[in-house]
Order: structure tokens, then sequence, then C-alpha cells
């Protein structure tokens, strides 16, 4: 059991003792210093904030406490109950909030839970403004409202159905085409709150849904993280309904993931390189995602007269290099789909509705859509090293040993070479670096990273 407080929020399995799990007492002291560090920096005490939660067990606990602590500081409350991460950063603006909540662990297992802080943009909060909240936790000098001036809670039921009119209404999203098609689609939401939307999202637009684990009551039936592993049933409900194709996401619905016609992953690095590529038809640009992400959106960029931008890893580092470049469209590899003319948050909603309507004008089936775009396979590795070696410096090294080739020390080091790339990244909490590499051949990836470790193990 463990709990981990990070700059971008507090995370941690329920139950067990306090400051090591995520307790009711921990709970309520994050809340009281994010909420105390809200009324500082926007210079006022009466501020609303918008809550919403995931389908996990903990969830409605965690919920009334976050609700309660909030109220207790004189905050208000709007509460959106069951939601999704994106539709909580799009009530954030449409409600003209000060800020968030949002109440889940994404995509690690059921006994997990988390408190993710956005601030008055509806954006994840920037390092610098969770290190101060942080900070402030530790201290534990709160001050809370008197019996006259408590906040107050509005629910809201309403939430999923902005968002979804909100992406309706995107001139790139053509419904009617979509509609045209009839799509069969298996949706797999591992029984959370992406068992509401995107059913609710698809029927919208003329497909019939066949909903796989999509009952929202937090008991995930397999591991929540969208990998080809873990989804060995919905590959298989697919070709077993004949369906057009297969959508999943995870807990929090910021990340998608597609499966083919013949129950084939599309791949979770080419949810984006799709939508990047419908998008870059009808508009040239940047395309943003992070240094680990595939190499295959630079390439889809470049062959539409387009540009391509890496940014550290995190969703904050990619929106903020998106606001840097201007950029079209942005996002991780992992599935997760930002695009700035609805709102800078990773969104599997409107990811859908973007994916299907490229699906849809380009008259072609999911596994011909695929075979369109470069393939690439990428490889994960680590080296363990012993705790008085200096990473940092170890990394140092390893960049100067490739003068000829495009190295970027953002995130780490990166080292581009025509054919392929590695990038080494140190672990925060451990002497370790993480190796990952990506080539035209899984044999190719793996036999980089091999020889990487071995470079390494001759500069230590």
């Amino acid at each position: 059991m463990s709990l981990i407080k990070s700059i971008s929020g507090i995370r941690g399995t329920i139950g067990g003792k306090t400051d090591e799990n995520l307790t009711p007492l921990d709970i309520v002291k994050f809340t009281s210093a994010f909420g105390c560090w809200l009324q500082h920096n926007r210079g006022k005490q009466n501020l609303t904030l918008v809550i919403g939660r995931d389908a996990r067990i903990s969830g409605q606990m965690v919920s009334s406490l976050v609700i309660s602590t909030l109220q207790g500081l004189g905050i208000n409350v709007i509460d959106l109950g069951l939601s999704t991460t994106p539709t909580v950063e799009i009530m954030v603006t449409e409600t003209h909030a000060d800020g968030g909540i949002i109440l889940t662990a994404s995509h690690n297992p059921k006994q997990w839970n988390a408190l993710k802080l956005l601030n008055e943009k509806g954006e994840f909060i920037t390092a610098e403004n969770g290190a101060e909240v942080l900070k402030l936790a530790a201290e534990e000098n709160f001050i809370y409202a008197d019996v006259d001036h408590l906040g107050t809670c509005e629910t809201r039921s309403d939430a999923m159905d902005i968002h979804i009119a909100r992406i309706l209404q995107l001139p790139v999203v053509n419904a009617e085409a979509i509609r045209a098609k009839h799509f069969r689609i298996v949706v797999d939401a591992v029984n959370s709150t992406g068992g509401i939307a995107i059913p609710k999202l698809l029927e919208t637009l003329g497909c019939e849904v066949i909903r796989l684990y999509c009952e929202p009551n937090g008991q995930f039936p397999h591991n929540p993280e969208p990998l080809k592993e873990h989804l060995t049933d919905i590959c298989k409900m697919v070709k077993k309904e004949k369906a057009d194709l297969g959508i999943v996401v995870d807990p929090d619905v910021d990340r998608l993931a597609i499966i083919d016609e013949n129950g084939e992953m599309f791949g979770e690095e080419y949810t984006l390189v799709a939508v990047a590529d419908y998008l870059l038809r009808q508009k040239k640009g940047f395309a943003v995602s992070n240094l680990s992400s595939s190499r295959a959106l630079r390439d889809v960029a470049r062959k539409l007269g387009s540009d391509y931008a890496a940014s550290a890893v995190g969703e904050v580092n990619v929106v903020t290099l998106m606001k840097e470049k201007n950029a079209v469209i942005g996002g991780e590899g992992n599935g997760g789909v930002i695009y700035p003319d609805l709102h800078y948050g990773r969104d599997s909603l409107v990811g859908t509705a973007l994916f299907l309507t490229h699906l849809a004008q380009q008259n072609k089936t999911v596994s011909e859509l695929r075979k369109t775009y470069p393939s690439y396979f990428m490889g994960k590795k680590k080296m363990e090293l012993t705790p008085e070696i200096n990473v940092d410096d170890l990394l140092t090294k390893v960049q100067k040993e490739y003068p000829n080739d495009e190295v970027s020390t953002a995130d780490g080091v990166k080292i581009d070479f025509p054919n392929n790339w590695v990038h080494l990244r140190k672990s925060n909490t451990e002497p370790i670096i993480r190796i990952y590499t990506e080539a035209s051949t899984q044999q190719e990836a793996d036999e980089l990273g091999d020889r990487m470790i071995g470079k390494i193990k001759s500069l230590i």
C-alpha cells in the first residue's frame, strides 16, 4: 500500500495508516491545502470548485470527504457525481468556476484513488503550483469558515450532455457522415464512467453500441490500463459480433484505444496519429506529443506539410508546448488525444468523434486505415544502478557519446537516429534508468535497448 504526493495531485491506496495510504485524514488534509492555496491564489475566499469522480468503489466516500472539506473552507461546490476527467475539465470553464478536483486514479487498480487538481482554466495545475500545495499540506495550518460562511453544494446531472453537445458543435466533427455509416461498435469501459459517456456519444452519432463492461460499479473486470494483454475479451467480441470496431477507455476516460474489425489492436500510439492525420488535412500547423511517443506522428505531420514538436513526458508539459506552438493537435502516445479547440486536456470523447469522422470520410475499414500509417514498434527496458551512482552525470556521459546525432535533453536524454530512437529517463524515486526505444521491428527495438544498456555499463 502506498501514498504518492506529487505536484499534480495526491494518489494512494485506500485504507491503512495515515501518511502512508490515502486515508480519510489524508484526503481532508490535501483537499484543505488545495482549497487554501486556491483562495490565496485567486485572492478571494468565496470560491466555486467543480468536483467529479470515476466509478471506483471508494469514489463516493472520497467525494463526500472532499466536498465537506471544501464547504468547511467556505468554498462552494458543483458536484457532477459520476463523470469523466475531460467532462470535469470542460465544466470548470462552462460554470466559470475557480478550479476543480477530479477523483480518479486513472488506470490504476481498484484499490487506488486520487485527487487531480485543476485551475480555473480546467487544466492541471503547474509543477510550481503543485509544489506550493504540497508545502501547505505539510504545514497543516488551515483556517476554516465559521458557521455563517460555509460553502454550498449544487449537484449537476447534465455535464456529460453538455460535453457531448460541445463536441458535436465542432466544425471538424461530421456527425452526418458518421450517422450514414451506421457503425456497429463494441465498447469496453472497464465498468467505470466511460460506460455512461461513450455509449451516449455513440448513440447520438447513430452508432449501434454493444456494451462490454459498461456497468459503472467500479469492479474492474481486467487490469484497467488499455493495453493489448488486458483486452482479450473485447478483441474476441468484436469478431464474434462482426462489429466495425471496438472502443476501449480507461476508468476516467482520458485514454482511447481502438480495436479493428478483425479483433486486432489499432495500436494505442496510433489513436493520436489517426486523429492528427485527419485534422492536419483540414489545417496545417504543429502536432505535439511527448519524447516517448511514436515517431509515426512526426512522419504523418511532415507528410501533410505540417510540423512536429516533442515535449517532456507529462500532460502538463505537452499542453505547455502545444500553447507555445499554437498546435492543431497534441497528446500522448498512450491514447491521450488533446484537441485545443475544445479544451487542453486528454479526451476520449472528442478523440472518438474525430476518429469516426476520419474513418467515415476515408471510407475504409479500421484495418485498412491502419495500413496507411508508418509501422513502428516500441521497446521498454530498465537498468538498475547502485545508489552511489549519479544518474544525471551518467546521462550526460551518454549524451556526449553521440555528437553527430539529434539529441534532446528536455527530459532525460533522447537520441534520434535515422531509423530509430532511444529515450533514457531516470526514475524520481529509485536509482533506475528507464530505456524506451522505437524501430521498424520489435526485434530491432529490443536490440537497440540492449545495446544502450551495454553502452551505459561501459560508462559507469
